[in-house]
């Protein structure tokens, strides 16, 4: 769960393909290596690499993503005590164009590296934790946003602050609503162009198949609608996390893989007037219907995370159906075609995930694998 970038209908498949000063930015494509690569390389090689080289190659065995102009974009999760360093990694985002990136709480020194780079829009999350205090006093908003925000206005481009990380529907839900407000005054009394909104996953929905039946759990209306109504006073975006695989991963029988990795043309689910040929389109139009019955019509959505893992899961999770889903994601997004409810609507969508992070809080289950690096 945006990114000069490169162009998903041509693919250049030469592992040894350099480009010249000839080569147009939207023919090259952008290689993802295996992990036998990473092992190979020490990270400052594997940086310096593509920096040197600015070697961007495709190979259909590996998970691979193509940046897409101001479409695409990569989540950087920072859980991790073996990841290169901040500037190392925005120096490889610029190498490979990404443009947009998705952070998910205000790390000093991810935020001072890129000073100076405002061709990167960030998106910057109130961490979960901190919601409790935050929504129970105003004057602490402005306490969290002087000291994590404030000091990056002038020289970092952020361009939305996501309040809580699939917090909605749950225990610590009602603490989004109120934080939100008081951000969104905050931001416009500052004349800032700085989007506050959440992200949700799709347990929100209790219905979601054909996506016309698409509807809300009873929490996710006590929850979950007020601050959908909050966003549409202004359109600002509702950022949703959508995973095909895991609804593929519960029914492979009768799910087809095809179907859930965007690599049929066929129609496989007919709904009415509307037919489906890819499962992240059901599942993107059934959130679309349920706002719809709660009265939020033609807000955005902002794919913040999507992927498939390349491991974890045998036969589920190996690197070319990783590979298969994330292009076809890709091209999907380029395409600007939108989804049969929402058609030659474009989106933007951010990749999960840049890194894979060793120290995420125990009980979080490491597995499957979605890095990309």
């Amino acid at each position: 769960m945006q990114p000069i970038f490169c162009n998903v209908t041509k693919q250049i498949k030469k592992q040894n393909f350099v480009p010249s000063s000839s080569t147009s930015k939207y023919d090259l494509l952008l290689y993802f290596a295996d992990k036998s690569f990473i092992m190979v390389y020490s990270s400052k090689k594997l940086f310096l690499f593509f920096l040197s080289c600015i070697m961007l190659t495709f190979n259909y065995n590996t998970s691979g993503f193509v940046a897409a102009a101001n479409s695409i974009g990569l989540n950087y999760g920072l859980l991790g005590d073996n990841f290169p360093t901040p500037s190392n990694v925005l120096n490889l985002y610029k190498s490979i164009g990404i443009t947009k990136i998705r952070i998910f709480d205000p790390k000093t020194e991810v935020l001072n590296a890129l000073r100076g780079h405002r061709n990167i829009e960030v998106t910057v999350g109130v961490r979960d934790q901190d919601l409790g205090a935050l929504s129970a006093n105003e004057e602490a908003v402005k306490g969290w946003f002087a000291t994590n925000i404030e000091p990056y206005l002038a020289d970092v481009n952020i361009a939305f602050i996501t309040v809580g990380n699939e917090v909605i529907p749950g225990p610590i839900g009602p603490q989004v609503l109120p934080v939100m407000q008081s951000l969104t005054i905050l931001v416009k009394s500052m004349n800032l162009p700085i989007s506050i909104s959440t992200v949700v996953a799709m347990s929100n929905l209790e219905q979601s198949y054909p996506p016309s039946a698409g509807e809300f759990t009873s929490q996710a209306r006590e929850q979950l609608v007020p601050v959908l109504k909050l966003l549409s006073q202004t359109s600002t975006p509702i950022l949703v996390n959508i995973y095909p695989y895991f609804p593929y991963a519960s029914d492979p029988t009768n799910i087809p893989l095809d179907y859930a990795t965007f690599n049929t043309k066929a129609t496989v689910v007919q709904d009415g007037p509307l037919g489906y040929s890819n499962m992240f389109d059901a599942i993107f139009d059934a959130f679309v219907w349920a706002m719809e019955k709660e009265g939020v019509k033609d807000l955005p959505m902002v794919v913040s995370e999507t992927g498939w893992p390349s491991a974890g899961n045998g036969n589920l999770t190996t690197p070319d159906i990783a590979g298969t889903y994330n292009r076809n994601f890709v091209k999907h997004i380029v395409s600007g075609k939108g989804t049969p409810k929402r058609p030659n609507n474009g989106m933007d969508g951010f990749l999960f995930a840049t890194f894979n992070e060793n120290q995420k809080p125990a009980g979080t289950d490491m597995k499957p694998i979605y890095k990309l690096f």
